[in-house]
Parts: structure tokens; sequence; C-alpha cells
């Protein structure tokens, strides 16, 4: 069965309606629309074939049906709106962060209430501690001919490992020359100001023999990286979504979402994880327990290199269009806030 563009046509209308009014949409209220040209009857057909195909789901409550978690995801790739901010909306951001310029936690910390404040939901943000983790060992151990293990090592004890598929050979006096190298260049420095260096670079300069092997290493270096660093999490607008009707309706609803923020370790670790960029998971693209939000991360940075993550965790139903446009905004008017002032820590 195809996704037809009448289909399309009423899919996107399903959704933009019940994003608006958290209401189950019928063929009657579709019908009403203008720019819906054909009768009841079919739009009911076309609906029942949306449902079919996973696109709709029916409450048991009600003779109107609600987008899933793969009509979200359509409405995200294909039709979200990312336009550029009003410029009062813009300006309102802009002096609100300018507030603390020159002290990064703050300005993070005043960049989650402002994400709160301006989409009605939790919001959140990410920094590296002050008594960060440092890290104290690297060492590469041989698995196969082209795959090795990255351990690596903090000061407060934490270890993680790594497999990375290799695209040129290598020899056990490479990889242990390497786990020298990189642990002399990287001992007892912060993995936050390690993360802001040009890996590639370092080996050219002090080894460039291995640089090719470096190339490989890199990406899974970083990413591992990231996984160890320390960060403290801001919060904001907690009883937020307690005003929309899916959860002040729903007392389970309502304790499971609770739960899920009380549990900052665990969120944290999620944030931390995702990839770079701006990034919305929509249900069960999310782990098992946040399978009925969705979430919007997006990235700062500091002179160049990426530093934290900001972002909003609510229900499913939200306007992702706006959202992410402000968050975005939000993330580059930080980066830019701090190119000249921020510095890396060696």
């Amino acid at each position: 069965m195809d996704l037809n563009e009448r289909k399309l046509q009423i899919l996107q209308a399903i959704i933009a309606d019940f994003i608006s009014t958290g209401e189950p949409v019928g063929s009657r209220t579709l019908s009403k629309n203008p720019e819906i040209e054909v009768s009841a009857a079919t739009i009911r057909n076309e609906m029942a074939d949306l449902e079919e195909m996973g696109y709709l789901t029916h409450p048991h409550t009600s003779a109107g049906r609600i987008p899933s978690d793969k009509a979200y995801r359509l409405y995200v790739d294909e039709f979200m709106d990312t336009s550029d901010l009003p410029d009062d909306r813009k300006e309102a951001i802009r002096e609100k962060l300018s507030e603390t310029r020159t002290e990064l936690d703050a300005t993070i910390e005043h960049a989650a209430e402002l994400l709160s404040e301006m989409t009605n939901l939790t919001s959140f943000a990410i920094t590296p501690q002050v008594n960060e983790n440092k890290l104290k060992y690297i060492q590469f151990l041989p698995v196969d001919e082209r795959t090795v293990v990255l351990m690596l090592v903090s000061e407060k004890g934490k270890v993680l490992n790594k497999a990375i598929r290799l695209s040129v050979p290598y020899t056990e006096e490479n990889l242990e020359l390497m786990s020298k190298v990189m642990t002399h260049n990287y001992m007892g420095k912060t993995i936050s100001s390690i993360m802001a260096r040009d890996i590639i670079k370092d080996f050219t300069n002090d080894m460039s023999s291995l640089a090719g092997l470096a190339k490989d290493v890199a990406p899974s270096f970083m990413k591992t990286l990231q996984k160890m660093l320390d960060v403290d999490l801001y919060m904001n607008g907690y009883t937020n979504v307690f005003d929309l009707p899916e959860y002040s309706q729903d007392p389970v609803k309502s304790r499971n979402f609770l739960q899920l923020l009380e549990n900052k370790s665990h969120l944290k670790d999620v944030i931390v994880n995702r990839d770079e960029g701006l990034v919305i998971t929509i249900g069960d693209e999310n782990s098992e327990d946040m399978q009925d939000v969705s979430l919007i991360t997006a990235d700062y940075k500091v002179n160049g290199k990426l530093v934290g993550k900001l972002g909003v965790i609510g229900p499913k139903r939200m306007k992702y269009g706006e959202i992410s446009s402000v968050i975005k905004y939000i993330s580059e008017n930080i980066s830019e806030t701090f190119e000249v002032k921020g510095e890396t820590d060696d």
C-alpha cells in the first residue's frame, strides 16, 4: 500500500490538529479542512489505510485517531518547518544570555531556564564539571588483524573499552608505541581539554608514521572520551508538562515522567551519548524507560569545540519545528558568545 499524496495530506492534517489540540482527530473534523477536498467517507477510508500502515493509532475511548511514533518520525524527517525565529524572539534570547556572557556555567543555566520558558517543556543543559575527570592511561590491545580494543582509564578509576575496526594494518609494536605516545600527550589532562584538541595533528607532529592509524582511531577515541566526561546537569520547568492534558489527566503517566526526571544519572548518560548536531528521538526510538516521551538535543561549542548539549524532554505531542528552531538558535548564540572568550584547558 502506497503512502500517496492524498494520504500524506490527510496524515499531515491529523498530526497538525493533534499537536494543536491534544484531541484524537476524526473524519468529520478533517472534512471541515478547506485544504482536504474529498468526502468524509473517503477520509475515513484513507484513515483506516493509514492505521493499517502503522501511521495512526485508535484510542479505545475515542472514534478519532492519533499519530503513531512512525507518523511523528515521518513528519520530523519530511515536513517539519524549522524556519528562522521571529526577530523579537531572537532578541529576547540574546538579551537573556548576554547577562552572564563572561561566565559559561551561568550562561548555560540561563539557557536552560530560557528554553523552558519559550517551549513550556522541561529543559536541560549539560556542561563539564569544574573538578572534571582527568585521563590517566591509554592502551590499545590487539584482537585480530583488523580489530583493536581501545582502553581508557581515568584518574577517578573509570574504565571504558571500545572495539575499533581498522582500515590499515597494524603491528603490536605500532599499538604499543601509540599507547605510549597518547598516554604521554594526554595523561593528567581533563577530558574536555583533550576533546578540544586535533588528535590527527598531534600524531603528525609527534609520530608521523602512525598518522594513518590515528585517522582510524581518532573518531572512536573522541566518542569514548565523551562517554567518560563528567558533567553537571541543569534542569528547568519540571512541572510544565502537567499543564498538558495527557499528563494532568493521567496520574500514572505523570508519576512515570517525574521518576524519569529524578534519575539524573541515567538522563545525563543518555544526553552525553547522543550524536552531535540537532537530534530528535521519538517514543520507541528511546530507551525502554523513555518510550512515552520525545527528546530534542543540540550541541553548543566554545571556540568551535564541542563542550556540552542542551534540549527538552516532553510528550511526543510537541511542536517539533518551533522547538527545534528555539534550541538551535540558543545553542548557536552560546557558541557565538564564547567564540573568542572561551579557552581550552591544557
